[in-house]
């Protein structure tokens, strides 16, 4: 059978469910909210209203993913490839959307764009996160830089953290082991250890939450190697979240977190060849800000500012320290005309400092406005424009329009149709214009086109279905050449593909979530990005006390770099939990990789084999 048919598989499997699902309606109602999405539009929108498939990851899917981490948890969305999240604790990621690296993925927490200004594409490290922390994820896909900026050319990775609890006081404590070992070294030894506490509560107008959270993995080296060899990675991470109500039209949140990770990683010997060396890869992170809102009639005006600290340090034969820091502020009014006309007016400024041979940075300072207009006959029209003023590129125009029209029918259902056109702006990051490595000061900034049109069907509470049709052209795009360092391509760059997904509550207790995604490099073959990639979960309720879950990824065939073809491979994992004592106590286990197959994510490099873990949390 084609390798490529099998992420199909995937889909059609859940379609094929749609009829038994409607068939069971009568034995599976439920009263259920309609849902709600923020990021394409940065207001609470339905989501029929929304012009976007946008992927929404609640606190309830994150509690039937415990003991994950946010790559492996992001990495099953639709779209979606993160390279090395099946490898070494300690293996750098690559955050691969529709085709796309991770310079055109944007991350916000809580509001607010975070990014490494001395990282390669100044992206944000996955590693420095701790699901434990999170209350819910949205990604919306596609260009968004209207609303968020330079970078939001693929995707926006929108987080948002968990609030302190209503009591007075109340605590949380989870602790997961597991074990960390490659296909070929099956000796189930305990190597992973997960724990973490919280401690929060509401006294009167002043809100408080304390969390610390720390992680030990060894087990594998993070090169294939016939030795008996481990390279360890541990982190740990402090939040503080503090609130005060002054009143019903005014709030102020403070916030301050530091996370240290240190890695043991393998390099490059003296003559350059990859070997078991004992290098050590460091990187504290530290970040304070504060936030506040002041509500009006109809509207809201709206602050967010944070700043960020970020030291990074190789340790090797060839060492190299990173410094880097930024300032990144949001001042936006937000005003809604009658439940159908939705505005927003705003000012977003950066600025971005990391220190090389010497100290650089450069500084943006955005205007933006946003409008959804939500009619009553079925028409919604999300558009927008911002003008980017970089400091060392100039003005830079960029706006979108998202039209949808969507036809409502009996008990929550409807036929939505959908498309949009956007453009993004990508400033080179401060380490291609002046770092170590291939550094151009020369280099142009990318400018993106994005097209998008689908469609999306709810036949009932108990069954979604949606499909689109992506092109996107990059003009500018970087490149790497080893004897020229960074460069800007001369020819375009285009993509284009597909995506689908279906959502399906089967029988009373059983849920199907099924995607696939085809993502083509027009022009030349991706590195380690797969043209086909797929995925599906069974879920099924025992009791409202008792959940397990079935789930199989497929992941087609990559090309890396020297054009070595990496095979495709299909992986199957397992999760069940239960709840006790009024819901006070959880339990959890999973297995992983359960057929155990042997498959590779980047050249060379160890991948994850089967692996067992279990874990608890205890709410008081």
């Amino acid at each position: 059978m084609n390798k490529k048919l099998h992420a199909f598989g995937i889909l059609c499997l859940g379609m094929s469910l749609v009829g038994f699902a409607q068939e069971q309606d009568d034995s599976a109602k439920m009263e259920q909210l309609d849902e709600v999405v923020i990021t394409d539009s940065r207001f609470a929108l339905k989501r029929e209203n929304s012009g976007k498939t946008v992927i929404k990851i609640s606190q309830k899917d994150i509690q039937k993913n415990q003991g994950r981490t946010v790559a492996e948890l992001i990495n099953a969305q639709t779209g979606i490839e993160i390279n090395g999240s099946r490898s070494n604790a300690g293996q750098n990621l690559g955050v691969y959307v529709r085709g796309g690296r991770n310079r055109q993925v944007l991350v916000v927490i809580d509001g607010i764009q975070v990014s490494d200004p001395s990282q390669i594409s100044g992206e944000y490290d996955f590693r420095l996160l701790n699901l434990s922390q999170i209350e819910s994820i949205e990604i919306i896909k596609g260009a968004a830089s209207t609303l968020y900026g330079s970078g939001a050319a693929t995707a926006v990775v929108n987080i948002t953290t968990k609030k302190a609890s209503s009591k007075k006081i109340s605590a949380i404590f989870g602790s997961s082991i597991g074990t960390n070992q490659s296909q070929d070294s099956q000796k189930y030894y305990a190597e992973d250890f997960n724990n973490h506490v919280t401690v929060g509560g509401t006294l009167d107008k002043f809100t408080y939450r304390a969390a610390f959270s720390q992680q030990y993995t060894d087990g594998m080296s993070a090169v294939i190697t016939d030795a008996n060899e481990k390279d360890a990675f541990s982190k740990y991470g402090v939040d503080v979240i503090l609130g005060y109500q002054f009143s019903e039209a005014f709030s102020m949140r403070l916030f301050g977190n530091f996370t240290d990770a240190n890695s043991d990683i393998d390099g490059y010997d003296s003559n350059f060849n990859l070997a078991d060396t004992d290098d050590e890869f460091n990187t504290d992170q530290s970040r304070i800000g504060f936030s506040g809102e002041y509500k009006y009639k109809n509207g809201s005006l709206n602050f967010n500012a944070a700043y960020s600290e970020y030291d990074r340090e190789f340790i090797s034969s060839y060492p190299s320290v990173f410094e880097s820091k930024n300032y990144v502020s949001d001042l936006f009014n937000k005003y809604v005309f009658n439940d159908t006309f939705y505005t927003i007016i705003g000012v977003n400024a950066i600025e971005n400092e990391a220190l090389f041979n010497e100290e650089k940075s450069f500084t943006i300072i955005d205007p933006y406005a946003n409008f959804v207009y939500v009619s009553k006959y079925g028409l919604n029209v999300n558009m927008g424009a911002r003008l980017n003023n970089h400091s060392e590129y100039g003005s830079h125009f960029i706006y979108n329009i998202n039209p949808s029209f969507v036809m409502k029918k009996d008990n929550g259902a409807y036929s939505k149709v959908f498309a949009s056109y956007s453009t993004s702006f990508i400033a080179p990051s401060l380490s291609q214009l002046y770092g170590y490595f291939g550094a151009n000061p020369d280099l142009k900034p990318e400018e993106n086109k994005t097209i998008e049109a689908g469609l999306e069907f709810k036949f009932s509470n108990n069954f979604r279905l949606s499909g689109l049709y992506f092109n996107r052209e990059e003009k500018n795009f970087l490149i790497y050449d080893y004897t020229l360092g960074y460069q800007n391509a001369a020819d375009l760059a285009r993509f284009n593909g597909a995506e689908f997904e279906a959502n399906a509550k089967v029988l009373k207790h059983l849920s199907i979530t099924a995607n696939y995604m085809f993502a083509k490099n027009i022009d030349e073959a991706a590195v380690r990005i797969p043209e086909h990639k797929g995925n599906l979960l069974l879920g099924y309720d025992f009791s409202p006390k008792t959940f397990a879950s079935l789930s199989y990824q497929y992941t087609g065939d990559r090309l890396d770099n020297n054009d070595v073809v990496l095979a495709s491979f299909n992986l199957f994992n397992f999760y069940v939990s239960q709840t006790a004592l009024d819901n006070k106590v959880k339990f959890f286990a999973g297995i992983d990789n359960i057929l155990n197959e042997d498959y590779v994510e980047v050249t060379h490099y160890t991948t994850k084999g089967r692996n067992v873990r279990v874990g608890m949390q205890l709410t008081l």
